[in-house]
């Protein structure tokens, strides 16, 4: 985001604020440019929406490095939301069925979404009733608690449903 700066302000009366984060009140344009250059210092526009725009007298590098630091902060503490799959079959076994269960349930108490599918090959394509009970089967087995994110789309491959945690 870019800051106006200086000269760069051309509204005429802007609300500011000191160097020491003290509020000096609503003045004009010049008035505020001139007591910034007496300190030495930059007049910088850090609230352009507000009704007068909120300006701050300091160094403009300064500032810049301190708003860059924030928001490298913000972005390394933002949880990171993926996306996990599986895939199942018509024809898939009960032990497999429960070694799934357990991975979904294992990305979910992590925090991650889960897609799951259901394959559809050859002359299973005629069974769909069945791949979606198979598959609402699967999503009731899961313990952990889940949201449906969004409901049975049919897919070129079979069926799929995407499930997130609560």
């Amino acid at each position: 985001m870019r800051f106006r700066v200086n000269e760069n302000i051309r509204i005429p009366r802007v609300f500011v604020i000191d160097d020491s984060g003290k509020s000096l009140g609503e003045m004009t344009n010049y008035e505020a440019l001139e007591l910034a250059r007496s300190k030495d210092l930059d007049l910088v526009e850090v609230s352009p929406n507000a009704r007068p725009p909120v300006c701050k007298i300091t160094d403009y590098g300064k500032f810049q490095y301190i708003k860059a630091k924030q928001d490298r902060l913000a972005n390394a503490k933002q949880k990171k939301v993926e996306l996990k799959g599986i895939r199942l079959g018509l024809k898939t076994g009960g032990h497999d069925l429960d070694f799934k269960k357990k991975q979904a349930e294992g990305f979910l108490s992590k925090g991650n979404k889960v897609k799951i599918e259901i394959i559809l090959k050859g002359r299973e394509k005629a069974h769909q009733g069945l791949a979606q009970n198979n598959l609402r089967d699967f999503i009731d087995k899961i313990s952990i608690p889940h949201r449906v994110e969004e409901e049975f789309k049919r897919s070129p491959r079979g069926f799929d449903i995407t499930i997130a945690p609560e």
